[in-house]
């Protein structure tokens, strides 16, 4: 659920603002991001209007369906002080491993700033995830919504913690070493020797050509979805 956090006496002068004027600003490329951050019911009709104004010259666009859901979760994580940037990473496990499934959005400019592979676990599926675990030596994904923490380096190389917010269902990731990694089996020549992308321990990891400059702008309390559709999250109303 998203809460009211402005006084009545902001959302009366906001109220003046009709939704054709705000479009008529789209050249601006805040315009979006600063609607959306004044109007504290953010309902279908918000989040396709921010949806259909995202700015994604050269990648394709998320489903509707899976970046509803993280958007309002990014958006009860930010009020309660649980992720601190304008940075929403969504990865969707409905989708083929073989396919560009995660992806990073600047929520400020509302621009897409990556579009990239994603590995799941090796116990959570072959070419789709299909099965999910918050458990120690499980090898499997977690779904649901996560802070970003620290870099570090591990056996991977660079490589950026994670801390699952939802109780029961990631909340064990720190713990189980769940992090995001590059990794030499994500790659579009492993998915055309295998005719599926490799698969991780339960990471989301990462090519290794990009992981590094994704780490970058991800780190330090940015908001993680990993999206499915059978996921229940305590964050989206």
């Amino acid at each position: 659920m998203i809460y009211k956090i402005f006084p009545a006496s902001l959302l009366f002068v906001f109220s003046f603002f009709s939704i054709h004027s705000f479009i008529s600003k789209s050249e601006n490329k805040n315009a979006i991001a600063i609607e959306k951050t004044i109007n504290p019911n953010l309902d279908d009709a918000n989040v396709e209007m921010v949806y259909n104004h995202l700015h994604s010259d050269k990648y394709a666009l998320p489903k509707l369906e899976s970046f509803a859901k993280a958007l309002k979760g990014y958006y009860s994580l930010k009020e309660k002080g649980l992720i601190k940037k304008n940075i929403l990473t969504l990865v969707d496990f409905s989708l083929s491993s073989n396919s560009k499934r995660l992806w990073v959005i600047d929520l400020a400019t509302n621009t897409i700033l990556f579009q990239s592979l994603v590995a799941h676990g090796r116990n959570t599926g072959e070419e789709f995830a299909k099965s999910f675990s918050n458990s120690a030596q499980s090898f499997k994904s977690s779904l649901g919504f996560y802070a970003t923490g620290e870099i570090y380096s591990g056996k991977h190389g660079m490589s950026l913690r994670l801390d699952g917010l939802e109780k029961g269902i990631n909340d064990n990731a720190r713990s189980r070493g769940v992090v995001v990694h590059g990794a030499n089996y994500v790659s579009n020549s492993f998915i055309k020797n295998n005719k599926r992308l490799g698969r991780s321990q339960g990471c989301p990891a990462l090519p290794e050509e990009l992981s590094k400059e994704i780490i970058n702008v991800i780190k330090d309390k940015s908001c993680l979805f990993i999206y499915h559709p059978s996921a229940i999250s305590k964050f989206v109303s």
